[in-house]
């Protein structure tokens, strides 16, 4: 099965329900979001519709990250304790922040995008294990989109040590671990890039090239022309 959506909504909610097969809610990254909003955006989605989502950048992003501009902190919250998967009391709020919200929803997938400057080190890893090792999964897949200098071994190792899915871009990486594979593409260069035609085609073959399940959600400027261009490109090559 191949599933193909976007990151956030570049236009109305009706009709990325109409003719997308999946969203990937991009503000419950950002700040904490009420159960009842949710529960709304569940409601008005088609039974069949299926939403993703981000974690809370609490667990994530130290305080000094810029991402914070947009987000409104539980008051109580010491900042030199966010992030990076930490054993603070911010960091499981944090947690319970995002578990809360899935269930809301009803996400299917929960992306843990870590920031580049969350590297390999032995205290990150040591974070990062113990984080997993405890955390309340329920039904959820959670997936790991590390960036920057993560050797793909050391991911491979993790990712089937801790139950996670590998994110990638296809376009620069392949997953290495994961019983599902969930693809997000940033744009090839910038935020701004449109994928040609040619890499369309590309990309549709490389979702058809293996029988997991599949999630590809674009996130650049043309995200919305983009999905519905790879939605036909895929349809016509089945149809071929």
């Amino acid at each position: 099965m191949i599933r193909i959506g976007v990151c956030g909504f570049p236009t109305a909610q009706e009709v990325l329900f109409q003719k997308l097969d999946v969203v990937e809610v991009q503000k419950t990254f950002y700040t904490p979001l009420s159960e009842k909003h949710l529960l709304n955006l569940r409601k008005k989605a088609p039974p069949h519709f299926i939403f993703t989502m981000k974690a809370f950048q609490g667990i994530t992003h130290p305080h000094h990250s810029p991402t914070y501009r947009r987000a409104k902190l539980p008051p109580h919250f010491t900042p030199q304790n966010l992030g990076f998967f930490q054993p603070t009391q911010e960091v499981q709020e944090s947690t319970a922040i995002t578990l809360r919200e899935a269930r809301a929803l009803k996400a299917e997938v929960i992306v843990i995008q870590c920031p580049p400057s969350f590297q390999p080190t032995s205290q990150n890893l040591t974070n990062l294990r113990r984080f997993f090792q405890e955390l309340e999964r329920n039904h959820f897949i959670f997936g790991f989109e590390p960036r920057g200098n993560w050797p793909s071994e050391l991911v491979r190792q993790l990712c089937e040590e801790l139950d996670l899915i590998h994110i990638v871009d296809p376009f620069y990486a392949s997953p290495v671990a994961g019983k599902i594979r969930y693809f997000r593409l940033h744009g090839r260069g910038s935020y701004h890039y449109r994928y040609t035609p040619d890499e369309l085609k590309e990309l549709a073959r490389k979702l058809q090239e293996n029988p997991q399940e599949t999630f590809c959600l674009f996130n650049n400027t043309f995200m919305l022309q983009n999905a519905l261009e790879l939605k036909e490109e895929v349809i016509a090559s089945q149809n071929f």
